[in-house]
């Protein structure tokens, strides 16, 4: 055995010490990190705690339901209150839950058999888990699920007493209705809230044995964010209260379709969006059949042309994109004249659409330096004889709409915003005339291809005859060559999606804006976007400006919001316009 002196030893431990790097004394102004991050006080009650002058309560799941579906927890993910969620998962002994759930088994069978015995009757307190702890049972055996312990815990934080006693009693409503049940931790606060930080220590230890796919529906929270860079803004999040922010051109094309009953916000919507695309330098054309764009127009500076047979504003639907006219843009140009023209005669016969054909290549061939006018084609059909047909075309070139097409083109589209207000034409000619401008458009987008947008509200007018469902969905499909994002708008959710071409346009759609449905269309868009049972109740009860974005793959429900500066430029509001007058 050595001995130790023990004066020796007290001189190597000074040593040692005085070796030992000085420790930094805080000087006057600093501060101990730990105490910016520790709780100032706290103080414990049976039920609650008191922590920095906040009311806190942790809560935890005590009763579930039968049956899980996606999405069983939404009631407490989406609290709209400030709350702190919890999960613990811990897999559990294959082999020892195995002969737990055999105890179980036989204690309900042994129960059971009781009641028969005694001529009772077996209700589903019995049968129920005794049927889902012998599934359970051989699915483990099979190896097809496992057993995980599950604890769920809530931290709820107030401002008062009275305010964390509502939310708690709000949430177990909410809860209780999905046949949940929670309880408070009573006299277990601290440990409550050493459970809810992200710390993994599951001091209350409340827990509850799920199966795999119970488990696994709790993750993730149906609370998906969407946030692109360089986008605009949408609205807010209605699960989380997080920016929903959306780049259209960079999906996979920019083309939109947006679905709503009437009233349920979609025309506001879609003038927050022009707006935010303007500051974004997109220029954007609209095709309005409302005069619901006009305000937005004259408050941005934009163009605003008036479409009608008084009016002084002309469009030629002979103009071409070039003057260079080459034989595959002819040809293009000429097809799409085509169709034009079988609107205002109400349709061709395949000799009549071959004569056509052959007088508009004439005209052009006449008219080098220029576009030809509808007066000039009338010419031509008459050189070749097509009495009948210069007959329907008449009241175009000297009737009572002599001054709506037969004009040479006296405007631009060289401003950021130009809208077409086509509600003073008669509704006979507005498809014609909506069919002219997409032409016009995409006319143009082919000579300076850039970031554009073409809005077309009441889109639904566009299916009401082939040769324009035909064009604009041809229209749609090339648009992404050109820096073109199509958006159409319509609350005819059924005929739109009943119609060959218009469920190609919502195929040809990467971003699609789902509002508030009703009964007779909600079937129709749930099976066309297969929407959840989730989504098609929330499309039936949504309030004004709700909405569910479809962004390629991506689903967020939103609502929809402006801003002080950028509401009265957009309202259509009758009493909020005469409110401002």
């Amino acid at each position: 055995m050595n001995l130790v002196n023990p004066i020796t030893k007290i001189k190597e431990i000074q040593k040692e010490r005085e070796m030992r790097p000085k420790q930094h004394t805080l000087s006057f102004g600093e501060q101990d990190p730990m105490d910016i991050i520790s709780y100032a006080g706290m103080m414990e009650q049976p039920d609650h705690l008191i922590i920095d002058g906040q009311f806190r309560r942790t809560i935890f799941i005590s009763g579930y339901p039968h049956t899980a579906e996606v999405g069983w927890l939404d009631s407490l993910t989406h609290l709209n209150h400030d709350i702190d969620v919890s999960y613990h998962v811990e897999q559990a002994d294959s082999n020892e839950a195995l002969k737990k759930l055999e105890k179980k088994i036989t204690q309900l069978e042994s129960m059971r058999r009781a009641k028969l015995r005694d001529g009772g009757i077996i209700g589903s307190e019995i049968t129920d888990p005794l049927d889902s702890a012998m599934n359970l049972r051989d699915a483990i055996r099979r190896g097809q699920q496992k057993l995980f312990h599950v604890s769920i815990y809530a931290t709820l934080v107030a401002e008062s007493l009275e305010e964390l006693n509502d939310i708690t009693n709000s949430l177990k409503s909410s809860l209780s209705a999905r046949l949940f049940y929670i309880k408070t931790a009573q006299y277990q606060q601290v440990e409550g809230l050493q459970s809810t930080l992200p710390r993994g220590e599951n001091a209350l230890a409340q827990r509850r044995n799920l199966d795999s796919e119970t488990a696994a529906l709790t993750f993730p929270f149906v609370s998906s964010e969407l946030v692109q860079p360089g986008g605009i803004l949408y609205g807010v999040n209605n699960s989380n209260n997080s920016l929903v922010i959306i780049d259209r051109f960079s999906l996979h094309n920019a083309n939109s379709i947006t679905f709503a009953q009437s009233g349920s916000g979609k025309s506001y919507t879609t003038k927050v969006e022009i707006l935010r695309q303007l500051m974004q330098g997109t220029k954007v054309i609209v095709i309005d059949p409302e005069r619901e764009y006009q305000n937005l127009a004259s408050s941005v500076g934009g163009a605003y042309i008036k479409l009608s047979a008084q009016s002084d504003q002309k469009l030629n639907p002979f103009d071409m994109a070039t003057t260079s006219r080459s034989s595959e843009q002819l040809s293009s140009h000429a097809q799409d004249l085509t169709d034009v023209i079988s609107l205002m005669v109400d349709g061709l016969s395949a000799p009549e659409k071959a004569a056509l054909d052959k007088a508009i290549l004439a005209v052009y061939s006449a008219k080098k330096k220029s576009s030809p006018i509808l007066e000039d084609l009338f010419k031509q059909l008459k050189k070749m004889k097509e009495a009948e047909l210069c007959k329907r075309l008449e009241k175009y070139i000297s009737g009572s709409l002599a001054n709506v097409f037969n004009h040479q083109t006296n405007i631009n589209l060289d401003n950021r915003l130009v809208v077409f207000d086509i509600k003073d034409l008669p509704e006979s000619i507005r498809q014609i005339m909506m069919m002219i401008v997409a032409n016009f458009v995409q006319n143009t987008v082919k000579l300076h291809p850039q970031k554009r947008m073409l809005v077309i509200d009441e889109g639904w007018l566009l299916l009401e005859h082939e040769e324009t469902a035909r064009f604009v969905a041809g229209l749609v499909r090339r648009a992404r060559k050109y820096g073109l994002g199509v958006s159409i708008i319509t609350q005819q959710a059924n005929d739109f999606l009943s119609d060959k071409y218009g469920r190609a346009i919502a195929s040809q759609s990467s971003l699609r804006i789902l509002m508030r449905q009703d009964t007779t269309t909600i079937e129709q868009v749930t099976r066309e976007f297969r929407l959840s049972d989730y989504e098609k109740s929330y499309l039936l009860t949504s309030d004004r400006g709700d909405a569910l974005i479809i962004a390629d793959q991506q689903h967020v429900s939103l609502h929809v919001t402006a801003s002080e500066e950028e509401h009265p430029l957009i309202t259509t509001n009758p009493l909020e316009t005469l409110k401002d007058e």
